[in-house]
Formats: C-alpha cells, sequence, structure tokens
C-alpha cells in the first residue's frame, strides 16, 4: 500500500476537474447512499463519507442536501449500482463500479470502450481475488500528529496501516471495518478530508511511459462516462 495506490486517484480527479462533471458524480454517490441506507448520516455511514467526499471537492451545501432531498423522492429513479471487470491495452486490470438507470445503455457504453482500445470485459468475478478491498480515509495534517499514538488508539477500530504522503495522512483498514475506522478517526479528533473503499491491486505492475499513454487513453473515455463512479487497475 502507499503512494503507488494514489495514483489512479490522482489521475481521476484532475480529469473531472476539467470535465467538470464530479459535482452530478458525487450527487449520484449521496442519492445512492441514500437510497441504500437512509438518510441520516450518523446511521449511514456510506452516506457520510459521500458527504465528506462532496465536502472536500468543495460542493455546495445547497447541492448536497438537494441530492439527500431527490433520494427521499418517490418518483424519483432509483439508480442500480452494477461493476464491470475487463483487460485494457497491455493487459491492465480494470474493474468499474457505476451506479445507472439504465443498465443496457451502461453495459453496451462499457463494453465498447475496452473493444475500441483492443481490451475486451471478462465474466464478473474474474478479477476479483487480484484486488483487495480497503476502507481508506484521507486526513489532512492540520497540526502535528504522533502517528505512533494515532496507531494505537485506532487499532481496535479496525486499523490495518498509516501512511504519511506529503501533507495528508492515509490510513488503512478492512472494508468491512469502514463505519468502525470511520468512527475512531473521528473519536480522536480528526477531520476526516476523503474516504472510501477502494480496490488495491495485489500485484501492482509498473507500466512504461508509453504503455500508461495508450492505458490512459481508454480510462479518460471510461472516466468521463456519466455512469462511472469509481475506476481501479493494477497500475503500480
Amino acid at each position: 500500500m502507499g503512494r503507488a495506490f494514489e495514483y489512479r486517484r490522482a489521475a481521476k480527479e484532475k480529469r473531472w476537474d476539467k470535465m467538470s462533471k464530479i459535482f452530478p458524480k458525487l450527487s449520484k454517490a449521496i442519492t445512492v447512499a441514500v437510497k441504500e441506507g437512509g438518510s441520516d448520516p450518523e446511521m449511514n455511514s456510506k452516506l457520510r463519507a459521500a458527504i465528506q467526499n462532496a465536502k472536500s471537492q468543495n460542493m455546495p451545501k445547497e447541492n448536497i442536501n438537494s441530492a439527500i432531498k431527490r433520494s427521499n423522492n418517490k418518483d424519483f429513479k432509483d439508480f442500480e449500482e452494477i461493476t464491470y471487470e475487463g483487460k485494457g491495452p497491455h493487459g491492465v486490470l480494470v474493474i468499474i463500479e457505476c451506479a445507472t438507470d439504465n443498465t443496457i445503455r451502461t453495459t453496451a457504453n462499457i463494453k465498447s470502450y475496452f473493444n475500441k482500445s483492443e481490451g475486451s470485459l471478462v465474466p464478473p468475478g474474474s478479477l476479483e481475488y487480484m484486488f483487495e478491498r480497503k476502507s481508506v480515509f484521507n486526513i489532512k495534517k492540520s497540526i502535528e500528529i504522533n502517528l505512533e499514538q494515532l496507531e494505537l488508539n485506532l487499532i481496535d477500530f479496525g486499523l490495518e496501516e498509516i501512511i504519511r504522503d506529503k501533507d495528508d495522512i492515509i490510513i488503512y483498514g478492512d472494508f468491512k471495518n469502514f463505519g468502525l475506522l470511520n468512527k475512531g478517526i473521528l473519536k480522536n479528533n480528526l477531520n476526516i478530508n476523503k474516504s472510501e473503499v477502494r480496490r488495491i491491486a495485489n500485484n501492482p505492475i509498473n507500466y512504461n511511459e508509453e504503455q500508461i499513454i495508450d492505458i490512459e487513453k481508454m480510462l479518460d473515455k471510461i472516466d468521463d462516462d456519466d455512469d462511472v463512479q469509481n475506476v481501479f487497475t493494477n497500475i503500480l
């Protein structure tokens, strides 16, 4: 774990900034979370994470509240969460998490991105064993933090590893302990900047610059799709 796994996150956020599509994607994440676990962030850790992430991207409070309100509207279309797995250029492994109101449309789009890049989708579950699902929390280091003490404080909350990355602290735990670890971090009076359940490759590959260019062309198309929420790869 560590900085290598921040690659896709940084690349994706950079593209989202340029595309001006981050607010709709964040709104959809909030909607899905509310539909799944209710509109109370205190009782719904997935919603709490979606709101935290929206705030970290400077999404206005009224937009957040509007997304929650729409989710409770019975006439509002439900989104279905669906995961795709595939192999792209140079054998790169890709797992894509989507939220869609039309699975036929989304499946056709995702399939086309792979086909046009000389890649292909694989049967669901084919790549699961090659990735680990982890709870990941990004903490802004506004004050000096004693990492050894923090590690001791969070062990009982499911902590697995703490990484210092530039000015941030990144905390890892098993994905099943997302809510518990979130609670432990807040109990230690730390502000969570971003949080997510991430799929981390067990054996990441260091692709060369030429290969990365080919891979990124396909990933750009995938990220640009309105139904795509998260993209994970085995890029080191």
